[in-house]
C-alpha cells in the first residue's frame, strides 16, 4: 500500500513538502519516484531515487526539487521549493522492485505500485 501526503495550494515561488508511506510487501532492494500529471496532460516523472540513494529528475524541477527516503520506514518525501504554476497537478508516489538503469527512475513501467495521488496547485 502506498499512500501520499503533504498536497495543498501555495503560491508562485512557495515550497511544500510531500511524503509517501510504503506499507504490506515490500522489495528488498528497491527504487521510489514521484510522478505528476496535469490536466488534459500524460503522467510525467519528476523524481525518482534508487535503492543504492541514486536519483534522477525530470528537467523541469532540477535544482528546485529534492527527493529522499528513509529506507528504514519505507518513507518517501518531496521537497518542492520555488514552485510554479505549470507545477500544478497531482502527484503520485510509486513503489517497485529495484532498476539497474538509473534512466528508468523517470519510467512509470519500472514501478508496480502506486499511491492515491494528491493535488497540487500553485497560484500565480
Amino acid at each position: 500500500k502506498v499512500v501520499e501526503s503533504g498536497g495543498g495550494s501555495v503560491q508562485a515561488g512557495g515550497s511544500l513538502t510531500l511524503s509517501c508511506q510504503v506499507s504490506g510487501d515490500t522489495y528488498g532492494a528497491h527504487s521510489m519516484g514521484w510522478f505528476r500529471q496535469a490536466p488534459g496532460k500524460e503522467r510525467e516523472g519528476v523524481a525518482g531515487i534508487r535503492w543504492d540513494a541514486s536519483t534522477l529528475y525530470a528537467e523541469s524541477v532540477k535544482g528546485r526539487f529534492t527527493i529522499a527516503k528513509d529506507s528504514a520506514t519505507n518513507t518517501l518525501s518531496l521537497q518542492m521549493n520555488s514552485l510554479k504554476p505549470e507545477d500544478t497537478a497531482t502527484y503520485y508516489c510509486a513503489y517497485g522492485p529495484a532498476s539497474h538503469l538509473i534512466s528508468r527512475l523517470l519510467s512509470s513501467s519500472a514501478y508496480t505500485y502506486w499511491g492515491q495521488g494528491t493535488q497540487v496547485t500553485v497560484s500565480p
